[in-house]
């Protein structure tokens, strides 16, 4: 399964990427079943390692049919940036264009790997404590006891994802002239709602230019 990416959409920046990643990390994770696909919402991290795109780290409930199913078929975490809606008549000729929705979206291929050692899921949700705590003015930390801490850990199961492709689409006006990408850009800060600003923002953020030097 693919998304559609037209070329002049496509995002090679792989900073961008990560950073899309970083600042939206709460994901759809798909997995392909009879008789029908599995479905799980959660946060994901990345991380680099010698994988050659890094690898996602998260958790199931043990619970959740999700972990008996994912060594079957290759697995897709979905990152969903900010989005909003454009209209025509911010162009500069609003008769010759069409409604339209500027966003941003990240699909991550790989097979997922559970961890069986209770250690590495241990590892896994410290990993995630760190990256949603350590910027608070007085980060949560995990202090259960051993026996707390132990039914907390059975109760779940970590995973890592190692990264075998990334699809990633940027729809932020590249298609229109500089004039009308910034007369968008101004008419979403304008909206009143946070993902139209957040979509202004990465207009503005993203030249479109990829690591290769393409657009």
């Amino acid at each position: 399964m693919s998304v559609y990416v037209p070329g002049h959409f496509a995002a090679r920046d792989r900073a961008a990427v990560a950073r899309l990643v970083h600042d939206h990390s709460f994901a759809t994770l798909l997995t392909p079943a009879q008789p029908e696909p599995l479905v799980t919402h959660l946060p994901l991290i990345l991380i680099a390692d010698r994988e050659p795109h890094g690898t996602l780290l998260g958790h199931f409930a043990r619970a959740n049919p999700h972990s008996q199913h994912v060594h079957d078929s290759e697995s897709i975490a979905i990152f969903h940036g900010p989005h909003a809606y454009v209209s025509p008549s911010w162009y500069a000729e609003p008769s010759a264009g069409v409604p339209t929705w500027n966003y941003a979206v990240v699909h991550i291929h790989g097979t997922i790997e559970l961890d069986r050692d209770p250690s590495a899921t241990r590892a896994v949700l410290d990993a995630l404590i760190a990256r949603f705590e350590s910027g608070r003015a007085t980060p949560w930390t995990l202090a259960l006891d051993q026996r707390q801490r132990d039914a907390m850990l059975g109760a779940i199961i970590g995973f890592r994802l190692p990264i075998r492709r990334v699809d990633a689409k940027f729809k932020l006006s590249q298609n229109r002239t500089p004039g009308d990408r910034a007369r968008v850009a101004t008419a979403l800060d304008g909206e009143g709602y946070p993902d139209a600003t957040a979509t202004a923002a990465w207009m503005r953020a993203y030249s479109g230019a990829g690591s290769d030097g393409t657009t």
